[in-house]
């Protein structure tokens, strides 16, 4: 599938009703978009093998398991490194996906290097892991945080 072109219009209904709904039955979903629960099956499976849709998760609210914190951090890594050291961008990389408190890491053009989504319980949690954490990494140069003060919009969903 060549992606954008080869998904019609009842597809793009299909994937907002599964982006709304993950869980919803292919006989509602059929019924809103006026296909068979087969037809919907099938289009569905196809979506998965073309790798349109992903994976299948629950989306859990990070204040409920205690998480109340949420910030984003942007962060400079050095750029000198010596021969024999890996790429300080490998090396952050591959650290980053280690780390439970970030759930997000996007590298980024300009000043900074990446945004880090950060989900900590408390201030405190925030230091240990700046301190004990972030800036002991050997490639970490700098880093800026922000704290969420309020969500204005929160979705999983693509426009699709």
């Amino acid at each position: 599938m060549s992606g954008i072109a080869a998904i019609d219009k009842l597809d793009r209904a299909i994937l907002r009703s599964l982006q709304v709904n993950g869980r919803e039955t292919y006989e509602v979903i059929g019924a809103a978009v006026g296909l068979s629960p087969s037809a919907v099956l099938r289009r569905v499976k196809r979506l998965e093998e073309v790798g349109v849709i992903d994976r299948y998760v629950a989306l859990v609210k990070p204040a409920a398991v205690g998480l109340g914190l949420t910030a984003y951090i942007n962060v400079r890594l050095e750029k000198q490194t010596e021969a024999h050291k890996r790429n300080p961008m490998d090396l952050f990389r591959a650290s980053v996906q280690t780390w439970p408190e970030v759930v997000e890491c996007a590298a980024l053009t300009g000043e900074m290097d990446f945004l880090l989504r950060v989900l900590v319980e408390d201030m405190a949690h925030y230091s240990r892991f700046i301190m004990e954490t972030l800036l002991k990494h050997p490639s970490v140069q700098d880093c800026k945080t922000s704290f969420v003060l309020d969500r204005v919009k929160t979705t999983t969903a693509v426009p699709v």
